[in-house]
């Protein structure tokens, strides 16, 4: 769309291609009249321009009045393919041999159970000679015949579209919306930098707020900090007072207990023998010990030469007692 100016200016120039106007009357014409020279059609079923039957297959004539080069050759192509196909599976399929010489084929029944076949079709072989076809000459392109009545109009001046006068309003309309949306937006724009200044300024003072709240925070809390080190201090010094009187107290305690404690102690561990005589206490602990074991000793051996004294007695007695029986047995015998 040009601007007004452009418009104003008359650099924005616009023309239309001529339309007839139908040149109609005020009434209706006969229909004798309407169809000047040509038939009177009442029903459109008996229109020749009405295609009637199936139109899935109906051949389109084309626009140019020659076919087109290409598509014929693609359409050879794809013949020539389907026959090309169409030999290959005829060539791959698997066929019956020919017969040997002086034998024909029969048909011959392959089913589980045989059945006689009694009805024979008779055949005879019939020959025929016939010309070679020529081929079909090309069908002549269809061309449908002219219809119609030509007419013709005069365009006096005024009664096209004027530009300028009909497109005033419009531009008129658009330029006061257009000014009238920039407005909104300006102010749109103003309030939103009022805002902005606005918030800005409150961020500002909160921030200034949050500052002075932060600060008198940290006051509190150092002055609370002091305060807690301060009774941690006075509890320590009030506690080290407290042990020491109770040291004081325990000491002067002791000192009093343990003034008769100590002869007492005294007493009970020597009658316990914790205060004992060293020549004593070597007799006890290592000359005894060792006199009762030489003393065991000594006697282990004596009983064991003992044993063994036994054992010796005991042997021979037997072997004394062995031969007088085997003496005895022999007495008798020899008698």
């Amino acid at each position: 769309m040009q601007t007004k100016k452009e418009a104003r200016n008359g650099t924005y120039t616009f023309s239309s291609h001529p339309r007839p106007l139908q040149n109609r009357s005020k009434y209706r014409e006969p229909a004798a009249e309407s169809n000047e020279g040509g038939s009177n059609y009442v029903n459109i079923m008996y229109d020749r321009r009405v295609v009637r039957g199936n139109t899935y297959a109906q051949h389109i004539l084309p626009l140019a009045a020659q076919p087109d080069p290409i598509e014929m050759q693609r359409q050879q192509e794809a013949k020539r393919r389907a026959a090309a196909r169409k030999r290959a599976k005829a060539q791959f399929r698997s066929r019956t041999p020919e017969a040997v010489d002086g034998r024909t084929h029969i048909d011959v029944q392959t089913e589980l159970y045989l059945e006689e076949l009694s009805d024979h079709v008779e055949e005879c072989s019939v020959e025929c000679q016939t010309d070679a076809f020529l081929d079909k000459p090309a069908s002549p392109l269809f061309i449908p015949a002219k219809s119609g009545k030509d007419v013709a109009t005069q365009i006096e001046e005024g009664e096209l579209f004027d530009f300028d006068v009909e497109v005033r309003p419009l531009l008129e309309v658009l330029v006061g919306k257009t000014i009238e949306q920039s407005l909104v937006e300006v102010m749109e724009e103003e309030e939103l930098a009022s805002l902005r200044a606005r918030q800005r300024l409150f961020e500002e003072l909160r921030n200034a707020e949050l500052v002075e709240v932060q600060r008198l925070e940290e006051r509190e809390q150092r002055h609370r900090e002091e305060k807690e080190r301060r009774l941690k201090q006075q509890r320590e010094v009030l506690r080290k007072e407290k042990e020491t009187a109770e040291k004081i107290a325990a000491r002067a305690y002791a000192q009093q207990y343990l003034v008769d404690l100590l002869p007492s102690v005294y007493t009970t561990l020597k009658d316990h023998g914790y205060f004992y005589d060293p020549v004593e206490r070597d007799l006890e602990t290592e000359f005894f010990p060792w006199l009762m074991a030489q003393v065991n000793s000594t006697l282990e051996k004596r009983n064991v030469a003992r044993a063994f004294l036994d054992m010796l007695i005991r042997d021979v007695t037997q072997h004394k007692s062995d031969l007088f029986q085997q003496m005895a047995h022999k007495s008798p015998d020899s008698n």
